[in-house]
């Protein structure tokens, strides 16, 4: 056999052993890491976007409705106490109570005017929790959860909020916003 039967090319000088495959994997590598940082910056995108389209309230995929024409929301009310709730908004605070593990809080109240207590879910004066340490606006009803019927007098309904982060503590003092009214420090069980 001549020397010129060798798998390498005659005019170029040959690669020391290993370093052609060295070369492939390094390649094959910088592909592949590559190609995760598009992956990751597309999962990135899509869940800033998920994320936003929640925050404003629409459900992904639904037509956004334009912001003047949603209603301003009032964080602010007229302050008043438990019988001045009962006379503006037509119910009474059962209690707050931090469940599922501190990441929701149960808000029950007893409707006495059916009337004003329809005020409970408008999209003017939604309901709210306030934590009176933090500042901290809790105002996510699970699931988007809303009372769909004509509120009957005498009986209890919920609200169930997400708690982020657990923020509110069982002990503190919240703000109760129902209807067109805010009723200071109500512990929460």
């Amino acid at each position: 056999m001549s020397e010129r039967s060798t798998l390498t090319h005659p005019d170029r000088p040959s690669a020391p052993e290993g370093d052609s495959r060295s070369r492939s994997t390094r390649r094959v590598r910088l592909a592949g890491f590559l190609v995760g940082i598009v992956v990751a910056a597309g999962v990135t995108a899509v869940g800033v976007w998920f994320a936003s389209a929640w925050g404003r309230g629409d459900s992904p995929g639904a037509t956004s409705v334009p912001a003047a024409a949603k209603a301003p929301v009032a964080w602010r009310r007229p302050i008043v106490s438990a019988a001045g709730l009962a006379e503006r908004s037509g119910v009474r605070i059962v209690q707050v109570a931090a469940t599922g593990g501190g990441g929701l809080l149960d808000l029950r109240f007893q409707v006495l005017d059916p009337d004003k207590a329809a005020a409970v879910h408008d999209e003017v004066t939604p309901p709210a929790i306030v934590d009176e340490a933090t500042g901290l606006v809790v105002n996510s009803l699970l699931m988007g959860h809303a009372h769909g019927g004509r509120y009957k007098a005498g009986l209890t309904y919920y609200l169930v909020f997400e708690n982020p982060g657990n923020l509110v503590h069982r002990n503190g003092k919240v703000s109760v916003l129902l209807g067109d009214a805010q009723v200071l420090h109500v512990v929460v069980k």
